[in-house]
């Protein structure tokens, strides 16, 4: 970098994500290797990709747990990825071989969902692009407009959940707002049903904005329900899933904010069943880093039981 050229000068920088250079260049901490769809032999989960919104480049990859003669119809989950609402993928090696194993033993047809980053592209482009992706999953449920066969032949959509880690925990909490505040502007209907969400580490926001909203959000502010659900506890009382499960991290730096969105819930009126489990120790999304080991193998168990026993 040649440090006389005055286009090379950083004027916004948020360790761990991206900086950005003053002729707007975006230069992001770490790039994701791209895992392809595939088949998996040991656990039978296979994977493909589905084009939501072209032009938006909004995809979805789908993973359809093994079947069996004495398999119905899998609840279905959609799953948005973290990173800061700036990084990673639903394509990345982290997530692709996480999204195999939570296919693969909870056992849920699952709706991976590839959005537009920031801060190229701000918020609510995420959102925006999620919801595109709710609306295609309720066309399936909601008549004959949906073609996609694994849906259509696979899905039980009276069993739907919500589910990420990070910000993408931050995504499915305010697609289960945006169909509790409109369901219909969703799609979500009586075929169907939004039974829960699991929020694992969730990003959320607390006082004043943080370095993320900040630069994400073009107009960022405290109250925002969509960065902090707490300021607002009058929207979280309509939410229109019956169950909820938050997981934490002992050591996670964020630990705070999905134990206040724990205790609002459970004062705002919401009639819903909220429960929060703490993985002790552990840091931050530490199941995508180290997935075999016994506090994440906790944590999968956590997940598949609420997916099960949920319906």
């Amino acid at each position: 970098m040649d440090s006389t050229n005055p286009t090379s000068e950083v004027v916004y920088d948020i360790p761990g994500l991206f900086k950005v250079y003053k002729d707007g260049r975006v230069e992001r901490y770490r790039n994701h290797d791209f895992a392809a769809p595939s088949d998996n032999p040991t656990t039978g989960v296979r994977s493909k990709d589905v084009v939501i919104v072209p032009e938006d480049n909004v995809i979805v990859r789908l993973y359809l747990p093994k079947i069996t003669q004495n398999d119905g119809k899998f609840p279905l989950l959609v799953y948005f990825h973290g990173g800061g609402f700036a990084i990673e993928s639903a394509f990345s090696t982290y997530y692709d071989s996480y999204l195999h194993s939570l296919a693969a033993e909870t056992n849920v047809l699952a709706v991976s969902v590839e959005y537009r980053l920031a801060p190229e592209h701000k918020i609510p482009a995420c959102y925006d692009d999620s919801s595109a992706v709710m609306k295609w999953v309720s066309q399936h449920a909601n008549g004959e407009l949906g073609t996609e066969p694994w849906l259509k032949s696979h899905a039980d959509f009276s069993r739907v959940f919500l589910s990420g880690d990070s910000a993408g925990a931050n995504i499915a909490h305010n697609m289960m707002m945006r169909a509790s505040a409109d369901e219909d502007k969703l799609g979500v209907g009586e075929r169907l049903k939004l039974v829960g969400m699991a929020l694992i580490h969730p990003y959320f926001g607390k006082n004043k904005p943080d370095p993320i909203w900040s630069y994400c959000c073009p107009d960022p502010k405290s109250d925002d329900p969509r960065y902090n659900p707490a300021a607002q506890p009058n929207l979280l009382s309509k939410l229109v899933c019956s169950k909820i499960l938050i997981c934490t991290g002992g050591n996670d730096f964020i630990r705070d904010r999905g134990w206040a969105y724990y205790e609002v819930l459970k004062k705002c009126g919401w009639k819903g069943q909220v429960e929060i489990k703490e993985s002790e120790g552990e840091g931050h999304v530490f199941h995508l880093v180290n997935p075999t080991c016994e506090k994440a193998k906790e944590l999968m168990k956590w997940l598949a039981d609420f997916f099960q026993q949920s319906t």
